[in-house]
This record gives C-alpha cells, sequence and structure tokens, in this order.
C-alpha cells in the first residue's frame, strides 16, 4: 500500500504542469524584457505569470490530479517567476543607482523567496490553516510589478531612482518570512451580504480595475500588503482586550 501511494504521488500530469511551465516562461520572458528595459512589458509578464500559478493548483484540484511531481517543479518554477524575476526586474528599473546597496536589496529578495518557498512547502502540509503565514510570493512579486506599471502611469518610463522603492524591497523580503497571516482567498469570505449584493461588488470593482487598471492593481496590491501587519495588530488589541475585561469587572 505505501508503495502504491508513492508512486501516485509521483505521477506526472501533463496538463497541470503545463500551466505551471506557462508561469515559468512568463517569468523568463519578463527577465528578457527587464534586460532590454521594457520594463512595463516585464512588469505584465510578472502578472500573467501569477494567473497561471494560480490556475495550475486550481486545475489540478479540479481534475484530481495534485502529485509530488507537480508541487515540486511548482516551487522551482515559482522562484524564478516570482524570486528571480521580480529582483531582476527591481534592480534594473529602481535599485542599480544604489549601488551595492541595490543589488544586495535584488539578493535579499531571492533569498527570501527561496526560504518563502521551502518553509511553505515543509509546513503547509501539516498545517490546518488555509490562510497564508507571511506574505505569498506572487503577491509580492506582483507588488513590485503593479509598482512598475503605477510609475509608468505617472509618466516615468524608464529607470527611476527613490529611496520608496528601495524601502519597498527590503519590505516585501521581509514580510514574506514573517509570521503575519494572509488572506489566501481559497474560500469566499463570509461577509454580512447575500450572494447577489456579493456579485454587484465584484462586478463594480471589476469594472474599476478595467477602466484604471494601472492604479488599481497598485491600490489593491498595497492594500493586500499591509492586510497582514493591520490584522496581526488588530489580533493583539483584541487579546489585550480580553485580558482586561475581566480585571475591571472584579473591581468593586
Amino acid at each position: 500500500m505505501t508503495d502504491s501511494s508513492s508512486n501516485m504521488d509521483n505521477r506526472f500530469y501533463p496538463l497541470p504542469c503545463m500551466f505551471t511551465l506557462a508561469s515559468l516562461f512568463c517569468g523568463f520572458y519578463s527577465i528578457v524584457a527587464a534586460i532590454n528595459t521594457e520594463f512595463k512589458t516585464a512588469a505584465i509578464a510578472i502578472l500573467v505569470a501569477a494567473i497561471f500559478d494560480t490556475l495550475d493548483g486550481r486545475v489540478a484540484r479540479m481534475t484530481q490530479t495534485t502529485s509530488q511531481f507537480g508541487a515540486e517543479l511548482d516551487s522551482l518554477c515559482d522562484m524564478v517567476s516570482f524570486g528571480v524575476s521580480p529582483a531582476i526586474l527591481a534592480y534594473l528599473w529602481a535599485l542599480h543607482p544604489y549601488g551595492r546597496y541595490g543589488w544586495l536589496a535584488a539578493f535579499l529578495y531571492v533569498a527570501m523567496t527561496s526560504l518563502r518557498l521551502a518553509r511553505f512547502n515543509t509546513k503547509d502540509s501539516t498545517s490546518s490553516s488555509k490562510n497564508f503565514i507571511g506574505l505569498p510570493c506572487p503577491a509580492a512579486a506582483a507588488m513590485i510589478s503593479a509598482a512598475v506599471l503605477f510609475s509608468h502611469f505617472l509618466g516615468v518610463t524608464g529607470e527611476v531612482k527613490h529611496i520608496s522603492l528601495l524601502l519597498l524591497v527590503y519590505i516585501l523580503s521581509y514580510l514574506m518570512v514573517s509570521t503575519h497571516t494572509y488572506y489566501s482567498f481559497k474560500e469566499l469570505p463570509k461577509f454580512k451580504m447575500n450572494r447577489f449584493q456579493m456579485l454587484v461588488g465584484l462586478l463594480l470593482l471589476f469594472i474599476l480595475v478595467a477602466a484604471e487598471p494601472q492604479i488599481m492593481l497598485f491600490a489593491l496590491f498595497l492594500i493586500y500588503l499591509v492586510s497582514g501587519p493591520v490584522f496581526g495588530l488588530m489580533t493583539k488589541l483584541r487579546a489585550v482586550k480580553k485580558k482586561t475585561i475581566p480585571t475591571k469587572k472584579r473591581e468593586p
């Protein structure tokens, strides 16, 4: 039984792997575009890679073709598409003027991505939580891409130099290996509204993104970026309130 189950885990399924390799292709193409100073194209390629990365897991679960081989391939491709690719884009686009501080920030981003993926691979199978511990590397890469697109919207099409972008790379590197909780969107959130109202809200959000994608993508990914620390702060405040309320009741 053990041997047969292990063989099933290592079985190769072409369909979900093709989505994973499509994500790898987009990540590699982003590197080529960034080297050619086509920063907007490189940013879009990373966002497309994130879409393929989302689809490969969903396709594997829907077709019941999940495997250990697919999981390992996904991590290797993620390292390129969401680790090396956004680091090179960030370095050539905004970090190059800072000299060694710039390429060290890019290296730190790649190193934290590898640690993030290693921690995810070792803990996710045993964890009961459906949310992410630490910022997912596709979201971190998408934040860099959204910053590039937003800068292009403001009229800056070439290399830029701003301290906030250097700090952004350091912040993203920290958040990926932090213990902040990020919503995974594996299940729909339980809001106090019916499904029709939720559909209307999602439709309005889609219209806003379609109308001004460069602004809205930057805003949405920025909100998701800060949601982890904000959620952690709210959890700590609730814990403090629970400890203080009983003591107040005991006072005469």
